[in-house]
């Protein structure tokens, strides 16, 4: 097992990439903590692990919320006495299709509160608690590489992902912590549902060297790699999971 007796936290745990994720990692040794503002999706996750023999519990989080993301780390040392593994995939989508000047201050501000601030603050009260040979992966987007026209706010948030986990990789490198960042393409969750039901989604859907969408449990196969020894001398790094999506 990969991951035997390793502990982590998969904020964002109850949505597909998260769930599909915590799976993984359960099946390969790990305790799992899953964090989600949606109790609903907590506990399904959960029983899904428990289910397959694994080990998890939840704490419903708002990843924007300092006090509420310092309850998570400490809920979890309460549980399992240690922090091996952040997997900081919560975040959401652009809220929308829109040029800059028409997205709202609302739409904005809750796209860089979710994605960028959510993931300072789980590094931000996690890093004290994990020691040498811990691992943190934080979730970009190809967005964030090359920009997507008519989601500003979200490729800027997920082009400030990339540039935090370069940060912080440098800033405690010496402590054998690595920090790593996912850049998944078009995968298919919940997140992608209305682009199914354009005219362009052909092309969207299509829009890769291998002429498919990708699926979670690809990209949860990249993260458990990330996470686990067979990475050890990984960090800084920005994994693409796109099919070739950049390569056109």
């Amino acid at each position: 097992m990969r991951l035997h007796d390793k502990v982590s936290i998969v904020t964002g745990g109850g949505g597909d990439i998260g769930r599909i994720t915590a799976l993984r990692f359960a099946e390969e040794g790990a305790s799992i903590m899953v964090a989600d503002i949606s109790e609903e999706a907590c506990v399904k996750t959960v029983n899904m692990i428990k289910e397959n023999g694994g080990k998890a519990e939840y704490v419903i989080t708002d990843m924007t919320n300092p006090r509420e993301v310092e309850n998570l780390v400490q809920k979890t040392l309460d549980s399992y006495n240690k922090i091996d593994i952040l997997f900081n995939n919560a975040g959401v989508g652009s809220g929308g299709e829109k040029k800059l000047p028409d997205v709202s201050m609302e739409q904005w501000k809750k796209v860089i509160d979710t994605n960028i601030t959510g993931v300072f603050l789980g590094m931000k009260y996690a890093i004290p608690k994990m020691e040498s040979g811990s691992s943190i992966i934080n979730t970009a987007s190809i967005a964030g590489i090359k920009g997507q026209k008519l989601t500003s706010a979200y490729s800027a948030s997920k082009s400030s992902v990339i540039a935090l986990t370069k940060a912080v990789s440098k800033e405690f490198g010496r402590q054998n912590i690595r920090v790593n960042a996912i850049a998944p393409g078009i995968i298919d969750t919940s997140m992608v549902t209305h682009w199914k039901e354009t005219e362009k989604w052909p092309l969207l859907s299509t829009a890769n060297s291998l002429k498919r969408i990708g699926t979670p449990e690809e990209v949860a196969n990249a993260v458990l790699f990330l996470a686990s020894g067979e990475a050890s001398f990984i960090t800084g790094e920005t994994l693409v999971i796109d099919g070739g999506t950049l390569n056109q």
